[in-house]
Order: structure tokens, then C-alpha cells, then sequence
């Protein structure tokens, strides 16, 4: 169990690395956003190409980051009624819903999204709009994204059978070696 939880922690250092560097196409794509509506009202032209990038960063903010969502614990889920059970229950409906529905989920995800990208990919599908953008780069987001899902989701799987057996507290497990200085300057910070 000690060489699962230690490779957990890699998929968490991960996930919390790719999470914390993806979330700046979010500013990314306000600016670009902003400058595109400058532009036309300003000078009354306009870019799809601009337009197209704006939301392909949201495509990436929203695939890329369902991973470290996953690993922060902010995933969508009915606290009113999950409050109401055990921690004990709790950890039982989280383990469930991890096996029986997250990992199929994305494994049937990866399944059809990696021939998506491909089909994309091999005649380089570009925008159907005048000086839009190529489509391929988006569309592997969506088997990417799944994938950094799946590696969460198992992850998370190995950290709750280790609180469920008493190995590990609650709350989060350490992170990997290679993550506790940044970790510890945060805390101090």
C-alpha cells in the first residue's frame, strides 16, 4: 500500500502542477477577450481567430483542470445530504462513485474521444470559420483531459481504502517529495 500512496502522491504533484498552471489561461482568456471587444468597437473589426483562442483556453481551463478539482475535493456533490450520513458512509459513497462511475466514465471518454482527436488530427481539421483556428489542438484536450482525470480518480481510489483502513488520516495525503518545499513556503506565505 506504501508504493501505491507514493505513487498517488505523484498523480496528486501532477495534477496540482498542471492545475496551478492552467488556471492562468483563465486571465489569459479574459485579456484576450477584452482586447478582442476593444478592438471591434473601436475599430470595427473583429478575429474568429481571437474569438476561437478565447475559447479554446476555456476548453483547457475546463478539461485540464477537472483533474486538480478532483484532488482539491471541489467536485459538485449534495453536501445537504452528504453531511447528513457518517464519515464512514461517506467514504463508502465516495469509493463507490469512484469505481462504479468516475472510472468508467472516463475510460468510456478516452474511448471515443482518442479516435475523435485522431479522425481531427490526421486531416488537420481547421476552423469552419474565415481565419479560424485548427480544431485538433482542442479536440486532444478531451482525451487528455480524461486521462489526467482517470490517473486522479485512482489515485483518490488508493488515498480513501488507505483512510478507510486507518493508514492514512483524513484530509489530504502528503504531498509527493518533490512538492513539501513548495508546500511548506505556501503555508509560510
Amino acid at each position: 500500500m506504501a508504493k501505491l500512496l507514493w505513487l498517488s502522491s505523484l498523480i496528486d504533484a501532477l495534477n496540482r502542477r498542471i492545475g496551478r498552471a492552467v488556471m492562468w489561461l483563465v486571465l489569459a482568456a479574459v485579456l484576450v477577450s477584452a482586447a478582442n471587444a476593444v478592438v471591434r468597437k473601436t475599430l470595427s473589426t473583429s478575429s474568429n481567430a481571437w474569438l476561437e483562442l478565447q475559447w479554446q483556453m476555456f476548453g483547457a481551463v475546463f478539461m485540464l483542470c477537472a483533474a486538480y478539482t478532483l484532488l482539491n475535493n471541489e467536485h459538485v456533490r449534495i453536501d445537504i445530504v452528504s453531511n447528513a450520513f457518517s464519515q464512514r458512509v461517506r467514504d463508502w459513497i465516495e469509493l463507490i462513485g469512484h469505481v462504479f462511475f468516475l472510472i468508467p466514465l472516463t475510460l468510456l471518454m478516452l474511448g471515443y474521444g482518442w479516435p475523435f482527436f485522431l479522425a481531427s488530427w490526421s486531416i488537420n481539421e481547421q476552423s469552419l470559420n474565415a481565419g479560424g483556428l485548427p480544431q485538433w489542438p482542442a479536440k486532444f484536450l478531451i482525451p487528455l483531459g480524461f486521462f489526467l482525470l482517470l490517473l486522479q480518480a485512482l489515485a483518490e481510489i488508493v488515498k480513501r481504502i488507505a483512510i478507510m483502513r486507518g493508514l492514512v488520516a483524513h484530509g489530504p495525503v502528503e504531498a509527493a517529495p518533490a512538492e513539501q518545499p513548495a508546500a511548506e513556503g505556501e503555508r509560510a506565505a
